[in-house]
């Protein structure tokens, strides 16, 4: 296989943006050129999810307020999924709650019990502007959902509740990367 083909190859390794950073709690914008740049923004999102073995990474987790997001996650059957969306829309999430455990780049080392949805429906676009539907269950339905979330302006700690949300907001404070 030639270098070329492997997604995130050409890209760069961004910062990534952490938790309590305004981008990550404000809602990205549409995209609207579908040109060099955005090739160019989704082969450093692939780049960057890599180097921090993520299984999903969202545009504004490197400081770009725009509709993109990339994964690389399997699913309950470890099938794997590989791809990226571009002005996604969550079109469907549905069946049954799993309350499970979730990360985030954007909180490094940490993670709480978060309920999602074992089933999601994206729509979107390719980086060259075809339209895309991707499909989830399990844990790729996770995926999708938390990136969808980022780009919506939230993060899994917006989801978790009660005693959990307060164990989880300490252990950020706590933080060596917390401000």
């Amino acid at each position: 296989m030639r270098n070329g083909s492997i997604r995130g190859a050409r890209g760069r390794v961004r910062p990534l943006t952490l938790h309590g950073d305004p981008v990550l709690h404000a809602r990205c914008a549409e995209v609207t050129d579908f040109g060099a740049g955005l090739a160019e923004l989704v082969e450093d999102l692939f780049a960057t999810m890599y180097a921090a073995r993520g299984v999903g990474l969202a545009a504004n987790q490197v400081g770009v307020s725009l509709r993109v997001f990339v994964y690389d996650c399997p699913d309950d059957e470890d099938v794997r999924h590989l791809g990226h969306v571009v002005n996604p829309r969550l079109v469907t999430a549905d069946g049954v709650v799993v309350r499970g455990p979730e990360g985030c780049l954007s909180l490094p080392g940490l993670e709480a019990a978060t309920e999602r949805y074992d089933h999601a429906v994206v729509e979107g676009f390719s980086v060259t502007g075809e339209p895309v539907t991707v499909h989830g269950t399990g844990f790729f339905a996770r995926c999708l959902q938390h990136e969808w979330d980022h780009l919506e302006g939230g993060v899994y700690a917006d989801r978790v509740k009660g005693w959990r949300r307060t164990r989880l907001l300490r252990r950020v404070r706590r933080a060596p990367w917390h401000p």
